[in-house]
């Protein structure tokens, strides 16, 4: 069956259609990762968007459902040059067809990916819609596409209650913004017991638990909509509570500093960006999701000071705060892009909270 991608400046991209055919109305964005396409479809920061995978052939493993990073899929759409029919894998539980079919996701393939990547890069991030139906009318459907913002998408990726993830080490309050699983896990992992909150949770009740450290998570969308999010963490900075924070987390904890954020104009989504520890010089393969940045002129630098930087654009990827055990990065340390070059940062924040407990 034919599907088509419109964008939101008229241009229309003819493929074929694979998983959902609902229609689907997103933000468009691209990743240039060459493997690891599970692990974005059940990523929440993807909520709200549809994605464009740059790698010409995806879905060559399979779906290995050990390796999600959530409970389910998160993109609106998923846009691949060429989707592999049989995948060879002995771990291979389903197609990346069926996957899409059975969680519901709309994909389209056989389009240029390239040059729609192209087209994203030079135009700016920008929203579109997948659609079966051959008879659009770009008259009724571009302002429909234009009037598009993805809203409060934290409210729909958070967990609902409570959960925990034993363990005899220090004691972890995590707030879920949208979390991949394998943040929590890289802690529990390391002993830590992680109590993984919602997150509306207010401070009070972190508070009262009495954590060792606090975990800000990644999530999706702009951090503004996040304003008793950013109230809240206000408090939790001022607990003096070790606190750690990655992507939205980091996003969040720079507004709750008097900080700003801005929209990049096509952000940074792969498994390939390269960032420079401002304290060694060192250089780190990251892997990255995220559309918006800290403006660092508008960070007090009485309050903190920049610990990475990106290599490729220098836009700020880390915060070092100054008067609290608090640090934060742009970059997701749990995603082995290296594939364990940035790990240190676990240890590091189990060293803010005394080092390893029991040793």
């Amino acid at each position: 069956m034919k599907a088509f991608l419109i964008l939101a400046n008229g241009m229309v991209f003819t493929g074929e259609s694979i998983g959902s055919t609902e229609e689907v109305v997103s933000e468009i964005v691209f990743n240039t990762s060459m493997t690891g396409y599970l692990e974005v479809l059940t990523d929440p920061s993807y909520a709200g968007q549809s994605v464009v995978m740059t790698y010409p052939l995806i879905g060559n493993y399979g779906i290995c459902r050990e390796d999600m990073e959530s409970r389910r899929a998160w993109p609106e759409g998923f846009i691949v040059r060429e989707c592999a029919r049989k995948p060879s894998n002995f771990r291979s539980e389903a197609s990346l067809r069926d996957f899409l079919l059975e969680q519901g996701v709309t994909g389209i393939c056989g389009l240029d990916t390239r040059a729609l990547t192209k087209i994203l890069r030079e135009v700016g991030t920008m929203n579109g819609m997948i659609t079966t139906n051959a008879d659009f009318s770009l008259e009724e459907v571009l302002p429909r596409i234009r009037a598009y913002d993805q809203g409060r998408v934290v409210d729909r990726t958070t967990c609902p209650t409570p959960s925990v993830l034993p363990g005899d080490g220090y004691r972890v309050a995590m707030m879920d913004f949208g979390a991949k699983g394998n943040i929590a896990r890289s802690l529990n992992e390391r002993g830590c017991e992680v109590t993984i909150y919602p997150a509306f949770t207010k401070a009070e009740t972190i508070l009262d638990a009495k954590p060792d450290g606090i975990m800000l998570s990644n999530g999706p969308g702009d951090p503004k909509n996040c304003g008793e999010i950013i109230e809240e963490l206000k408090i939790l900075y001022q607990s003096g509570i070790p606190i750690f924070a990655i992507c939205l987390g980091h996003q969040l904890m720079a507004l709750a500093n008097g900080g700003d954020t801005k929209k990049m104009h096509f952000g940074h989504r792969g498994g390939n960006h390269p960032v420079k520890d401002l304290r060694t010089g060192r250089c780190y393969i990251t892997s990255q999701n995220h559309g918006y940045m800290v403006l660092p002129e508008t960070m007090d630098k009485t309050v903190a000071v920049p610990s990475f930087r990106n290599v490729n654009d220098g836009t700020n990827e880390g915060y070092e705060y100054l008067q609290k055990p608090v640090y934060t990065v742009q970059f997701h340390p749990e995603a082995c892009p290296g594939p364990h070059d940035t790990n240190f940062l676990f240890d590091r924040f189990l060293a803010m909270m005394g080092g390893e407990k029991n040793a």
